[in-house]
């Protein structure tokens, strides 16, 4: 029954989109990542990447100038020079998904797919005029949410769902409760401004900070995007030596209703900052850093230095500790920062990219000099692009992601990526890591080949991930586990352009070796989406 209502959506959602136009106005996860490859073509002007979602301004800047690319009659990409308002609908989007034994999926927004079937919507409406831009782009999922054998976290009540590992040191809940999962999220939704080269707005988007596709450190597109405001450079400004791009933001974070934190202590206030360097003289080259905090929502309101944290120094010993009550104390802060750069060499179709991060501040100099792999991860990727015709290009990116307990774990404990042991809900928004779930895990590889053409796109990928066993002494958990969890996955996906409709078909089979620390299983993972 569950699954027949969610194929009766299909057709409901469709059907209302008869009075639609393009949506290019909004660049989804499909077009943005279509984009970089004719950027590091050069069919596309080269842009900063580092810093997303875009603006419809910036897609102005992005987009190719020709129809010399394969997806020209399904996508109007050329520079908007219309007047006065202009709007279109966010392409709609229904889409099915299927797990046989265990939830399986990463960076897809607010949707969590459990065991069984989860039905998607997504869709709104984007509008411009001048210097203001508007989307609407709301999210709504419904999981079946099926029982499944669950990893003992020695919890009980709701808690038994929460992180098999961490439970009280991270909102990671291995099941979102006993009965159907259902959420309504405002998802890419943002007002902006962009004006004198100055960009302000408020959002509900996914902000992506550094150049991964698959595995970023600090912000992806895996939890649900937080409501935030922003204000940073509308594009990158020329100061002689290079061109600079940037943006700070402030938000609210909510927990799920299977974390520890209870009460007050549940609220957390979060602000970061990004900036991003492209050196005159380097073109395609992009280097780039950024710091996110997270802090306890003060009793007596937000002050002046809660806005200026991403500002202040770099070493905790600088920094003011307790003595000013709990709304001030440093050591409730938990910082995650990240250096990262990408280089495309203009016209070839290749750029290499990396990202190395951090877990909260160093204490002096002189141990950010002696244990720079103290709780830290690193990502390197590539991409590579062979043009077979005008209409046809092929692709090969490998992306790699090590956050594993460094050596030092002989002399000085370290807790996995995303813990603190003050923040009890770890990096996370309702329930979901905000990064990498493989960088809380240990390590990470993909590869993926695409073959592009004016029909839509051929994909084949290979995941690996590999989660370490969860330290002894964080919990109080007594089974000792010493074998690593590791999955791989084989995935191979259609998209299908035909007439106005586009079709994805995905299936892949993921085979996990010592699942939860214990037994061998397999998922088979099917997709199915259908929209404008």
């Amino acid at each position: 029954m569950f699954a027949l209502a969610s194929f009766a959506l299909l057709p409901a959602v469709l059907a209302a989109q008869s009075v639609g136009g393009r949506s290019e106005v909004f660049v989804n996860s499909e077009l943005e990542n279509y984009l970089r490859f004719l950027q590091s073509e050069g069919t596309a002007p080269l842009y900063p990447w580092s810093i997303r979602a875009f603006s419809p301004q910036e897609v102005d800047r992005i987009a190719p100038p020709d129809s010399a690319h394969p997806w020209a009659e399904r996508y109007a990409l050329a520079n908007d020079t219309s007047r006065g308002v202009r709007w279109d609908w966010v392409r709609p989007k229904a889409q099915l998904i299927f797990n046989s034994t265990f939830p399986y999926g990463a960076n897809d927004g607010p949707v969590w797919a459990g065991r069984g079937l989860t039905t998607v919507i997504e869709g709104g409406i984007a509008a411009r005029y001048g210097i203001v831009s508007l989307v609407v782009a709301p999210t709504v999922f419904v999981a079946q949410n099926a029982a499944f054998k669950l990893a003992p976290n020695g919890r009980g009540g709701r808690l038994v769902f929460a992180d098999e590992g961490y439970a009280g040191y991270i909102d990671r809940p291995q099941r979102f409760g006993d009965g159907v999962y259902t959420r309504v999220d405002p998802g890419q939704s943002t007002l902006r401004v962009d004006a004198h080269g100055v960009a302000v707005g408020v959002s509900t988007a996914n902000q992506h900070w550094g150049p991964a596709s698959v595995y970023p450190i600090l912000l992806g597109n895996n939890a649900p995007g937080f409501a935030h405001g922003f204000i940073g450079t509308s594009g990158p400004w020329n100061i002689g030596l290079g061109k600079l791009h940037g943006r700070v933001v402030w938000g609210g974070l909510e927990q799920s209703d299977f974390s520890v934190v209870q009460g007050d202590s549940s609220r957390r206030f979060m602000s970061g900052a990004l900036g991003v360097f492209i050196p005159r003289g380097l073109e395609g080259l992009e280097i780039g850093a950024g710091r996110f905090f997270h802090s306890p929502w003060p009793s007596r309101g937000l002050s002046a230095r809660n806005f200026l944290k991403p500002f202040e120094g770099l070493l905790k010993s600088g920094l003011r500790e307790t003595g000013e009550g709990p709304d001030f104390r440093s050591d409730a802060d938990n910082q995650l920062a990240s250096v990262f750069g990408r280089w495309v060499l203009p016209g070839s179709g290749f750029e290499l990219y990396g990202e190395y991060g951090r877990e909260d501040h160093n204490y002096d100099f002189r141990d950010f000099v002696a244990e720079p792999d103290h709780i830290s991860a690193y990502m390197l990727g590539f991409r590579k692009l062979w043009r077979r015709s005008e209409s046809r290009f092929a692709t090969l990116g490998v992306e790699v992601l090590n956050a594993g307990i460094s050596p030092l774990e002989q002399l000085r404990f370290q807790s996995p990526f995303y813990i603190h042991t003050l923040t009890r809900q770890g990096h996370t928004h309702r329930g979901q890591v905000l990064g990498s779930p493989a960088v809380h895990g240990g390590a990470g590889a993909t590869l993926s080949a695409n073959l592009y053409e004016p029909h839509g796109r051929w994909t084949f990928s290979w995941k690996r991930e590999v989660r370490r066993p969860r330290l002894v002494g964080l919990e109080e958990v007594d089974q000792l586990f010493t074998e690593p969890d590791v999955f791989h996955a084989l995935n191979l996906q259609r998209l299908l352009f035909r007439a106005k409709y586009q079709f994805l078909f995905g299936l892949t089979g993921v085979y996990e070796m010592n699942r939860n620390f214990g037994s061998d299983a397999f998922n088979l993972n099917a997709t199915f989406s259908v929209g404008m």
